[in-house]
């Protein structure tokens, strides 16, 4: 065999070997892939793809194993991929990961894709069609999100969640399930009592094996009387984390049935005296409700705050608790600002939401001090300086209608300043992300806001100094 010949032997030897050795890889793989062992197969297809690229089943795979084992950021490059090349369930986990990700509308047109992908097959796209009205929900409850203060938050292990409840004596009780009836097994449920301790409300597996909201009251210094709350509560799916307002009609409670969004979600109830009823249970909006488990709500009417937990973005056996100012008027974010609203939505930074020289340091405290019955804690909208020893916490305090006004102007500026300010880092962003083009049609709107704010920043100051002499004259003139 003459060497030209040998060296040719040689190349095809290995070329076979290889396509052997990838062969073997491939289906040693795909087995660990439908067994569910995605991070056993992820390897494997990690080296396919940076072999073949531009193969849409090996991006696939891979993407499907990123996404499986918590890497969704770094999967969605590899399912685009393969959407490209028309990969059904790339569709799939494409729905997921923008679902995942509050890309609301991007979920929606992946599941529809998915959707007719199936119906070509004539495979079933039921699951899937009521997968896409839950993304539809979740698009138009972004859309009504709450403009909510979330003051505060703080991440803790799952099962000690209520150590970062501390309620007023008259807002009643909250304890584990297993402590407050004194059982050994752990179960993921509450007790509420309320501030009489003669009524209690929790959640109990049924022998269905699902969590169902029960009620007792106390007689003759025992529990008894124990009732099932009615089916317009309860469900086939889960129940849980009751906690019931002050007023005694009102109930929060968490649900994975009607229509959630993933896991638990938040709902609220009222009982209807003169029927003996409660009223259809109404879901909760955004930020309190979320692609993961949200539960255990509870509002501190003589606090004036509220907490909620919640597992979004959290690793296993971690919740985050947001503490909240209430607001009973329920009012929507006003901005046109996607980003914005997704951010809110999502609660990706508590900062959002805060207002413009708010100071949330005393109301925090609040919420870890122990509050006796009777004894309510002044809220401090403001701390405004008008002399020394003298502070004004609200717009009430202020005597002179005309201070009240420069302070009310100031402060609405300061919120201008803020929206503007943000709106401001939205088009920053974009500028520094978009093309030639778009950085031509965003510098003009640039220079313009960073102008009006340069104008507008020392305004507020301005006003306040004005509101202070305003009032000290007043306060002058009346002695």
């Amino acid at each position: 065999m003459n060497g030209m010949c040998l060296k040719l032997f040689l190349v095809s030897g290995m070329t076979l070997l290889s396509s052997v050795l990838t062969a073997q890889s491939l289906d040693q793989a795909k087995k660990l892939y439908n067994e569910g062992k995605f991070e056993e197969a992820k390897p494997a297809f990690e080296k396919l793809v940076e072999r073949t690229p531009g193969n849409s089943s090996y991006n696939q795979w891979y993407g499907v194993c990123l996404y499986e084992t918590g890497e969704k950021e770094k999967a969605e490059k590899y399912l685009r991929v393969a959407a490209k090349r028309n990969v059904q369930e790339a569709f799939r986990y494409l729905g997921e990961l923008c679902y995942d990700t509050y890309r609301f509308e991007e979920s929606e047109e992946m599941f529809q894709e998915y959707i007719d992908l199936l119906a070509k097959k004539k495979q079933d796209t039921l699951p899937w069609e009521q997968r896409l009205e839950q993304v539809k929900n979740a698009l138009r409850m972004m859309e009504k999100t709450e403009d909510v203060e979330i003051i505060d938050s703080l991440v803790v292990d799952k099962e000690a969640f209520l150590t970062a409840y501390k309620l007023s004596e008259e807002s009643g009780s909250l304890m584990l399930f297993s402590d407050f009836f004194q059982l050994s097994d752990a179960s993921e449920s509450t007790v509420y009592m309320n501030q009489k301790q003669d009524k209690i409300f929790y959640a109990q597996k049924t022998p269905e094996h699902q969590f169902c909201l029960f009620t007792q009251s106390k007689l003759m210094d025992k529990w008894g009387d124990k009732k099932m709350l009615p089916m317009t509560i309860n469900s086939a799916n889960n129940e849980n984390y009751p906690f019931v307002m002050s007023d005694g009609v009102t109930i929060y409670y968490a649900s994975t049935g009607n229509g959630t969004l993933g896991g638990y979600d938040l709902f609220v109830t009222r009982y209807n005296i003169s029927s003996d009823s409660y009223l259809v249970p109404e879901q909760l909006g955004m930020p309190f409700n979320s692609p993961s488990n949200d539960y255990m709500m509870v509002i501190d009417e003589s606090k004036e705050l509220g907490w909620f937990v919640s597992d979004r973005f959290q690793p296993e056996g971690k919740v985050c608790v947001y503490l909240f100012i209430p607001n009973p008027d329920r009012k929507r974010l006003l901005t046109d600002d996607l980003e914005l609203k997704r951010s809110r939505a999502a609660i990706y930074s508590i900062k959002d939401s805060w207002k413009a020289s708010a100071n949330y340091k005393e109301l925090i405290d609040l919420a870890h001090k122990e509050i006796r019955s009777g004894v309510s804690e002044v809220k401090k909208d403001f701390e405004f300086v008008i002399v020394d020893q003298v502070v004004y916490f609200s717009l009430d305090d202020f005597q002179s209608p005309e201070a009240r006004s420069y302070y009310e102007k100031a402060s609405a500026l300061n919120r201008q300043i803020v929206e503007e300010s943000e709106k401001l880092l939205s088009l920053r962003k974009s500028y520094v992300e978009g093309d030639k083009a778009t950085k031509e049609r965003l510098s003009g709107s640039i220079l313009t806001l960073e102008k009006q704010l340069e104008n507008m920043i020392n305004e507020p100051l301005v006003l306040e100094k004005k509101a202070r002499n305003a009032e000290v004259n007043f306060l002058r003139n009346k002695r």
